[in-house]
């Protein structure tokens, strides 16, 4: 396995792989890896001759300046991890490898087809710019045959699906099950600034989410939905941002179950901002 810091290193190891005739798999990410990230990584690793991760800690996603200096950060403890699961290539580039002055500056725009407008778009205007912007890019250098996402993003899913379409990138992206703590808890980076007291606390949320499935045959989803919220505020310590039950293709609220559909949750443990979804 190398670690590669600049495009172009990564696009001539790329090029030499390709010139092998070798699919390419491609995971990107934040660094602060987890056994979610790790099951990525090792179905790519099944299902291509090269594998390439990303370690990319995206400023132009984040809308908090304080979340994106506290962004659990270990490039080390990656790199161990990823080699004992097959990567051939780590992608470390430092942001002024990336973006120009003026792409560091404004806003990407991007056509969502209303995928942006409830949720994690509501909530963090400019998010999903940023996540266009930067995997978007990331494609074009690394020009993957297949591509590796959790479904724990189930928004930002739905967005990439939509960006490949859009940018007619010739990309097969993989959607991947959410990876779970043995305490239901969604595997998350954001974890590791969770206190011990703190873990069990956030375990309520997937608990509360797990029940609700329960009770699809007798509520209509905004009953479903004001059950949920009920349930989490009764938690010390869980402060709702948002619960919301959409339909899974369009994401937009559904009133009934007449569609396939998910329900998406944000909650702030503390000054933790997780997030987690359901199938229903």
């Amino acid at each position: 396995m190398i670690i590669v810091t600049t495009v172009e290193k990564l696009e001539t190891e790329i090029a030499n792989a390709r010139s092998k005739m070798k699919s390419i798999g491609f995971v990107p990410t934040m660094g602060a890896l987890h056994a979610g990230h790790i099951e990525l990584v090792k179905r790519s690793v099944s299902e291509n001759d090269y594998n390439v991760v990303s370690i990319f800690v995206n400023p132009t996603q984040f809308n908090n300046a304080s979340d994106l200096e506290k962004y659990p950060r270990n490039i080390e403890a990656d790199a161990l991890l990823l080699e004992e699961a097959g990567c051939d290539l780590i992608f470390a580039p430092s942001i002024d490898a990336i973006y120009t002055e003026s792409e560091k500056n404004y806003r990407f725009e991007f056509d969502f087809e209303g995928l942006d407008t409830v949720m994690e778009g509501k909530f963090r205007p400019g998010h999903f710019n940023g996540v266009v912007q930067i995997v978007s890019k990331l494609f074009t250098f690394v020009k993957p045959h297949r591509s590796y996402f959790g479904e724990k993003d189930f928004q930002q899913l739905a967005i990439i699906h939509l960006m490949t379409k859009k940018l007619e990138f010739d990309i097969q992206i993989i959607d991947c099950p959410i990876v779970r703590e043995p305490s239901g808890l969604a595997m998350s980076s954001r974890n590791e600034r969770l206190t011990t007291s703190q873990r069990k606390t956030a375990a309520s949320i997937s608990k509360i989410l797990f029940e609700s499935k329960q009770s699809v045959t007798n509520r209509l989803p905004l009953e479903l939905k004001n059950w949920v919220e009920n349930e989490i505020a009764k938690v010390d310590e869980l402060k709702l941002e948002y619960f919301e039950i959409v339909d899974a293709n369009t994401l937009q609220i559904i009133n009934n179950w007449s569609v396939a559909s998910v329900g998406c949750i944000a909650v702030f443990c503390g000054e933790v901002r997780l997030i987690d979804n359901i199938r229903y």
